[in-house]
């Protein structure tokens, strides 16, 4: 697991219990950042507030059709994004229809992961950088991405503080 990207951040965490959690931690987070906070970056260059919320959201879309995909179809090629063409446009979106989007895809996404067999959690799919990935694989790269980024929403609570 330590190859997988966000690895480092699950230790010795149950993704899916982790995934569940996000929503609340982050509506504590964006509640506590305000509206006004969340046009600002946790580090000089770093996405805003704003921008977190957005990527999230996105994420959880893009997420999502992943595990759908190997879940019906393993064996085939998970398809690409790319974030940093999607965050063109992050600074006209409200940062509360990200979170709303992102909270709602997400209980979505858990619901579908519950309703899922054991032995699905075994199915495999080629990701192009990455290599082969399992759905577990897939789950806990979500779970780590979302510890990245819960702490940095987390830093710029501090700094507004």
């Amino acid at each position: 697991m330590d190859s997988l990207p966000y690895a480092k951040f699950i230790g010795g965490n149950n993704p899916i219990e982790m995934l569940e959690r996000c929503p609340r931690v982050i509506s504590i987070l964006a509640q506590d950042i305000g509206e006004a906070g969340l046009e600002k970056s946790f580090a000089p260059g770093k996405w805003s507030g704003r921008f977190i919320l957005a990527h999230l959201a996105d994420c959880e879309i893009g997420f999502g059709f992943r595990w759908r995909q190997v879940a019906a179809s393993p064996g085939g090629v998970i398809q690409m994004f790319d974030h940093d063409a999607w965050s063109k446009n992050y600074s006209k979106l409200e940062s509360k229809w990200a979170l709303g989007a992102f909270i709602t895809a997400r209980l979505w996404n858990i619901e579908f992961l519950k309703a899922l067999p054991k032995e699905t959690f075994r199915n495999s799919a080629m990701h192009p950088e990455l290599g082969e990935l399992t759905l577990q694989n897939m789950i806990e790269i979500t779970a780590g991405h979302d510890v990245n980024h819960l702490e940095q929403l987390e830093l710029l609570v501090s700094r507004l503080v």
